[in-house]
């Protein structure tokens, strides 16, 4: 085999494999969170979830993503495993479209896309133009890769060596073996089936090999969300299953129908594809997905529940330990759910900051030692997600993302220093605790009911302000500016009451300083509050408030 030959094949490869990411990226980037949506919202359903997984992995052109995704829903609670089992059926179909794409042989125009993206990239100033620039280019580059690959493997023909080793490969345990390998390699079953479908139709390999060689893609294919799994709980873990156990059945039934009726099959397909050796294998590809469905549909709940049995038990987490739930410490498991993975992390956070601080000023009025250490290593796990959680926000940010949630990681950013600073002052209330104890202080009875209503109108603003930022509720927008106008006069009136109430004598001056400290302290947790409510909107609050009083 020349040099030349070598290196047009792996050189057509690599823009193949590049074309496919650029596509696939650049779709991900434009309606990744769109898509989000509707994946979240239709999938109540199985059959429809099924449906949804069909259009979406055929719009993103990879099921490997599509799956991973599905994964991290589960991982983060928003999707349970039966209605991501419709999608990941739906995802096994909608990754054919990419054969059935290349099938169509577009390469002869694929310059001109190549061009218009080129073109949509430099010069258009607009985000997502140039975006959906990148998709058509990618299109394009795949393509010219599939051309330049098919011009080098025509020259195999002429190889005797080639045609002999090519022919050689006739065990279908073989044939099942390549086929898994290439596509756990190459983290793509549509780049295999798409090297596949070129070999046969320069006469490469027989269509009979063909059929084996894709039912060991299937298997290869779950090797993407099998590994995003690994850092995820148990119900990311059962998620990955179904996907790897859906693979191994179906091939497994296939290879025994093929084995029995290869030839009549093998006819079967060729009269449909119009004895072209191409078309073959993207429609064989297609139906064996399509068979595999049909036949494990009905019995999906007992895959569902063979998973369970295959990874046992729950997840042993603390809700207030310092581990992560919903982001792998080691990898991303999706860059089209990172960010809402991430919000869910906060979310969690947030709720562990309320608490503490709740628990902070129960225990400066009833000076428990056992609650004052609690809220110490409360706030140590705090800042242990403050860490762990910026640490994956700056990773993600380097990933491709799409543009939704682009442009909110800033406003993670600001979200994770406000709730670690609400910690903070938690931190604070307890360190006063220890000094009240130690110096033998006591507030006044007026002192302590002016604390718990502030304390009160605090954590309401917390809650509502949290709501906010991890639903998008904006139920409460206008009561949250409300009740932070409140608390800034309240804290006012406080501390007059408190010079006040040293003036007549009834308050120790060490005592008023805690209690001086402790209300200017609430009052700027209600300010990161506020923050962290208006920290992902785009458009200036009252403009908000006027648009939701209008519908």
């Amino acid at each position: 085999m020349g040099t030349e030959i070598i290196l047009g094949l792996i050189g057509g490869l690599g823009l193949f494999l590049f074309g496919m990411k650029q596509m696939s990226d650049g779709l991900e980037k434009v309606a990744g969170a769109k898509m989000r949506s509707v994946l979240e919202f239709f999938t109540k359903n199985r059959l429809i979830g099924m449906l949804v997984g069909v259009v979406f992995t055929g719009i993103i052109q990879s099921s490997s993503a599509a799956t991973v995704m599905v994964v991290s829903f589960v991982n983060s609670g928003l999707m349970n495993l039966m209605q991501a089992a419709g999608v990941i059926l739906g995802a096994n179909i909608g990754t054919t479209v990419t054969s059935q794409l290349i099938a169509f042989n577009l390469s002869a125009i694929a310059p001109l896309f190549v061009m218009a993206g080129v073109l949509l990239v430099m010069f258009c100033k607009k985000q997502k133009t140039k975006q959906i620039g990148e998709v058509i280019l990618g299109f394009g580059i795949l393509f010219v890769g599939l051309t330049t690959m098919s011009d080098s493997m025509a020259s195999l023909k002429d190889s005797p060596q080639i045609v002999a080793v090519m022919s050689s490969i006739t065990n279908h345990y073989l044939a099942i073996l390549i086929g898994f390998a290439v596509t756990a390699v190459l983290q793509s079953s549509s780049a295999t089936v798409g090297i596949i479908l070129l070999l046969a139709s320069q006469g490469l390999l027989d269509i009979r090999i063909c059929f084996f060689i894709i039912l060991g893609c299937n298997i290869g294919a779950c090797c993407s969300a099998v590994l995003a799994s690994l850092s995820g709980r148990k119900m990311a873990k059962r998620a990955a299953l179904i996907h790897l156990l859906f693979n191994i059945i179906g091939s497994l039934l296939i290879f025994i129908a093929l084995t029995a009726a290869l030839e009549p099959i093998t006819y079967f397909i060729e009269t449909i594809s119009g004895h072209d050796a191409g078309r073959e294998v993207a429609n064989a590809h297609t139906l064996i997905k399509v068979v595999e469905v049909i036949v494990l549909l009905p019995f999906i709940q007992w895959i569902v529940k063979l998973t369970y049995i295959l990874v046992p038990g729950d997840d042993q987490v603390d809700e207030e330990g310092c581990e992560l739930m919903y982001i792998g410490e080691t990898s991303v498991l999706s860059s089209t759910t990172a960010v809402f993975d991430a919000t869910m992390e906060l979310e969690r956070m947030g709720q562990m900051a309320i608490t503490n601080l709740e628990r902070a000023m129960n225990a400066l009025i009833t000076e428990e030692e056992e609650e004052i250490n609690k809220v110490y290593k409360v706030e140590q796990d705090i800042d242990y997600l403050n860490r762990s959680i910026t640490d994956y926000l700056v990773r993600i940010n380097q990933t491709t993302l799409p543009m939704d949630d682009a442009k909110n990681i800033g406003g993670l950013f600001h979200v994770v220093n406000d709730i670690e600073r609400i910690g903070d002052h938690a931190e604070n209330i307890v360190d006063a605790a220890r000094t009240k104890v130690a110096q033998g202080l006591d507030f006044s009875g007026e002192a302590k009911r002016e604390m718990a209503t502030m304390l009160d109108m605090v954590i309401k603003i917390t809650t509502y302000a949290l709501d906010m930022f991890s639903n998008n509720n904006l139920e409460h927008m206008q009561e949250i500016l409300d009740l932070e106008n409140q608390v800034d006069e309240l804290e006012r009136e406080l501390q007059e009451a408190h010079v006040q109430r040293l003036t007549r004598n009834e308050c120790t001056p060490a005592a008023g300083m805690i209690f001086s400290d402790i209300a200017s302290g609430l009052e700027r947790v209600a300010d990161h509050a506020t923050n962290i409510a208006f920290s992902l909107l785009d458009e200036d609050p009252d403009e908000q408030l006027k648009q939701l009083k209008t519908h």
